[in-house]
């Protein structure tokens, strides 16, 4: 079954029957006069909210210049203007004493949602105990690593060895499962049943 247009959908639980990518889902709130801006999990949330009769309009954000200051666990994350570049790795690395200091995807997705929230009051500490699993603010979105999980799944399998160039066999199941209602999983099953794809 081919995706539909999402101007024929109905429900939102026949629109999560589909895969959408983030650029897809931009356009279709744009289209929409909705909000847009945010990751996928946040654009599904405006598109189910319309689905349910509400409309979550967008809204230009209040910029906050940030300003040259040192940097201190108590810091706020904004006003500092902080970014996942060196200088702020560093920082942390100096704090930690860890030399192979990483931010985490759920550091990643708390900075972007304190930068979209404007909160002022979020700290490098705050960010810190993030990393470190003392504290929650956002979680990273993994429903939007499903093509990753299939591709991961697809070369695991050993049936699989079979295509002489997996990554490009994975990708042509992958695009039909995409656009089918099927839920978005690597199964043996499916690709038994579409294996035309490749011959």
């Amino acid at each position: 079954m081919e995706r539909p247009n999402f101007t024929q959908i109905k429900s939102y639980a026949e629109f999560c029957k589909y895969y959408w990518y983030r650029d897809e889902l931009v356009a279709i709130c744009k289209s929409l006069g909705l909000e847009y801006v945010g990751g996928k999990s946040e654009l599904n949330e405006i598109i189910r909210a319309y689905f349910d009769g509400e409309r979550i309009l967008h809204k230009p954000k209040a910029r906050i210049k940030p300003v040259a200051c040192e940097l201190t666990l108590d810091t706020p994350l904004i006003a500092c203007g902080f970014s996942f570049g060196p200088k702020f790795r560093d920082f942390y690395i100096r704090v930690t004493g860890d030399k192979n200091f990483k931010f985490t995807a759920d550091t990643v997705a708390t900075a972007k949602a304190v930068k979209q929230n404007g909160d002022g009051n979020f700290t490098l500490g705050d960010l810190l105990d993030v990393k470190l699993g003392k504290r929650k603010y956002a979680e990273y979105d993994k429903s939007s690593c499903q093509w990753n999980k299939f591709l991961h799944d697809f070369c695991a399998d050993d049936y699989t060895a079979r295509f002489a160039d997996r990554f490009k066999a994975a990708s042509l199941f992958w695009a039909r499962l995409r656009d089918s209602d099927l839920p978005k999983v690597y199964t043996r099953e499916f690709i038994l049943q579409n294996a035309d794809i490749v011959e």
